[in-house]
């Protein structure tokens, strides 16, 4: 796709060729991935907010996740394997901030231990290594941490994605405007999209691209694509460990199966400090990142979609558990000990929280793989959940390549 070029001549009529509404790390990667693969290309990067990654990529764990979770095959594990590679090679390089520690993922009850040795097998058939522990094999990683048996993954690390999605924005080229909040949309064939922003700012575009996060569905809708999913959020909340001795890495419990959320788990940060969380509970506005937050427009579109019913219906009891331990200090606190016995309620002082933009079908599903989808003019990134920030540069670069295909086709004489 190289060959694209629109900066004299064709671009007439268009502020921009390609318009990348959200300046998370997707869209910032995939604005990256644009013009380093095209250059020339004129992009533009419209972020509501006064600076970059401010939602999901600004409030996350900071892991550099190694792909040993995904279903082999699925966009999550190729992305995730190529992606944490890549992400360390970034930091690197520009002088970011990471480590790779490895984690160890560790069954606390004889129920999980099937899950973990599944867990050794999907990791082999991605191409990961891991290392097999007994009991006694876990204290040597983790003098804290107590269980019947765990596997160790060396791939897996840390870093500071807010300084990632700075370096992409600023590597980019890209023109990046803050404070620009889309508010309509329209679309017309063989001209291409024209947004409108909420300051009145009109901007015309051959191509756009939608990596608008937890508000991607409402940027479909405004474009006139029915993206057959919503956003529902989930508010993930946090504790910092106040006696950040007890923890040398990373330590993950067994994931459930059925429900895209990997537990409660502790993450060592780059900063030294120690983050437990997040648990998952419905938020009552995309940006719910607490109890007190909520509006009325966007719950009431949540409450609406029949798959949330569905939702409730089919994981009530992981969903009681999840909202005990959000109102329950003390029920936190017993979730952690399982992993760590020596942990009190005094030990976790409240972190700020993230929220989860999870796909959701009409029929209850809740998406498990990145979800992108194309329509005239434009590209709809419709699921990027974890381990999105992990495997943004693959991505960026598979949005990118999709928008540049239609660039390209829209320059043709």
């Amino acid at each position: 796709m190289a060959q694209v070029r629109t900066a004299s001549g064709r671009g007439a009529g268009h502020d921009c060729d390609v318009l990348v509404v959200g300046g998370g790390i997707v869209g910032l990667s995939t604005a990256y991935a644009i013009t380093r693969a095209a250059p020339g290309t004129r992009v533009t990067v419209l972020e509501k907010e006064p600076g970059p990654a401010r939602h999901q990529t600004g409030r996350n764990s900071g892991v550099i996740h190694s792909g040993v979770y995904y279903r082999p095959g699925s966009l999550k594990a190729r992305y995730a394997v190529r992606g944490a590679a890549e992400m360390v090679k970034f930091c690197a390089e520009y002088g970011i901030p990471h480590a790779v520690t490895g984690k160890l993922i560790v069954a606390t009850e004889r129920a999980e231990l099937p899950r973990l040795h599944a867990l050794v097998q999907r990791a082999r058939e991605n191409g990961i290594p891991v290392r097999e522990l007994g009991a006694a094999q876990i204290p040597e990683h983790e003098p804290e941490v107590r269980g019947l048996a765990a596997i160790h993954v060396g791939t897996t690390g840390v870093c500071d994605y807010v300084a990632v999605a700075r370096q992409l924005a600023h590597a980019s080229g890209a023109e990046i405007r803050y404070g620009a909040e889309v508010r309509h949309v329209d679309r017309r064939p063989g001209l291409g999209v024209a947004v409108r922003t909420r300051s009145g700012d009109v901007l015309r575009a051959r191509v756009m691209v939608n990596c608008a996060g937890l508000h991607c569905d409402e940027i479909a809708r405004l474009t006139g694509d029915d993206p057959g999913m919503r956003i529902v959020p989930f508010r993930g909340e946090y504790y910092e460990l106040a006696r950040p001795e007890l923890v040398r890495g990373l330590v993950y419990p067994v994931p459930d199966p059925a429900f895209p959320f990997l537990g409660v788990h502790l993450t060592r940060g780059i900063d030294g400090g120690v983050h437990i969380g997040p648990n998952a509970v419905p938020a009552l506005a995309r940006e719910g990142y607490g109890w007190g937050v909520v509006r009325p427009r966007e719950l009431g579109g949540t409450l609406a979609w029949p798959g949330s019913w569905r939702i409730a219906r089919r994981h009530w009891r992981y969903g009681a558990g999840e909202l005990r331990r959000s109102l329950s200090k003390a029920a936190f606190t017993t979730a952690v000990r399982r992993l760590l016995p020596a942990v009190t309620e005094d030990d976790l002082v409240a972190a700020p929280a993230g929220v989860r933009a999870q796909a959701v079908l009409a029929d209850g599903t809740l998406v498990d793989d990145f979800l992108i989808r194309e329509a005239a003019h434009t590209v709809h990134v419709l699921n990027a959940p974890s381990p999105a920030a992990t495997a943004s540069l693959p991505i960026g670069r598979e949005v990118g390549r999709r928008a540049l295909a239609m660039l390209e086709e829209a320059v043709r004489p």
